[in-house]
């Protein structure tokens, strides 16, 4: 098995503990955002890439297309699905690697994630499997936290405890604008990036952290982290927290920066 194989393997498990749902709702303005910039339409079909509990998923249904939600992990498949379930909407539920989507050529009219295939350890081979399974002249879509925000430096903050594998792409690289167009620019005939923000809210930047704390990543670092590590992990959440805090009032407001790429494949 290849180290990129055993990162994905270990991302699956991970996606599955915890809880997501509160920050996951947290991002849900992104994909209205995502849905936007890439014109989802009534009549069009979608495959929503790392569609984790559907937040473009259903922002897409709820305009009348059709949606493939895929995901890694079996564990956020399962709580997609009931999210969907329970809000009314047939979507089919697939697990997939982007890397590797199992999907005939040209098949969607739009390919999106939200916050999903930028941890793709090859973000190369998930760009061309996205475009690949779009037809031509349809959109590719994806979002990615900035790595000047917030999310970027809790990004960094992580990956000085839980690095990468070597030579994997890093999620906050897909949130540089020049990388971006980059590793798109050679499929696509246009492209168009622009940023937006979601707020995080909390009584405390230790609350904050608290909130993290619950996520999947945070129980796998938990899991595999020294105690005193673990503990450093947390308090550099709630430094960061409070480093960005833009509340007046005690509480924690945080806006956090954001790419919406969305290019159009070559006809």
């Amino acid at each position: 098995m290849s180290d990129f194989e055993e990162v994905k393997e270990r991302q699956a498990r991970v996606w599955g503990l915890g809880e997501y749902d509160v920050l996951g709702r947290a991002f849900e303005p992104a994909a209205t955002a995502l849905c936007d910039a890439c014109a989802v339409s009534a009549g069009q079909e979608v495959l929503d890439v790392g569609a984790g509990t559907g937040n473009f998923t259903l922002v897409c249904a709820r305009e009348g297309a059709s949606v493939v939600a895929s995901d890694l992990s079996p564990g956020m498949i399962e709580r997609g699905r009931a999210r969907t379930e329970a809000e009314g909407f047939d979507v089919e539920w697939v697990q997939a690697d982007v890397e590797a989507l199992p999907f005939e050529d040209g098949r969607f009219d739009c390919v999106g994630s939200t916050f999903g295939a930028f941890i793709a350890p090859r973000p190369d081979v998930a760009a061309a499997e996205m475009f690949r399974v779009v037809r031509s002249g349809g959109t590719v879509g994806l979002t990615a936290w900035t790595p000047d925000g917030f999310f970027g430096s809790y990004q960094a903050l992580s990956q000085r405890f839980l690095p990468p594998a070597e030579g994997a792409g890093r999620p906050q690289e897909w949130g540089d604008e020049g990388t971006a167009r980059a590793r798109v620019e050679g499929l696509a005939s246009h492209v168009d990036v622009e940023r937006g923000s979601v707020g995080l809210t909390a009584d405390s930047p230790e609350a904050l952290a608290a909130m993290f704390e619950q996520s999947p990543p945070f129980v796998a670092a938990r899991q595999n982290l020294a105690e005193d590590q673990f503990d450093e992990l947390v308090r550099g959440t709630a430094e960061l927290a409070a480093e960005w805090n833009a509340a007046d009032d005690g509480t924690v407001r945080v806006e956090t920066d954001y790419l919406i790429v969305v290019a159009r494949k070559r006809g």
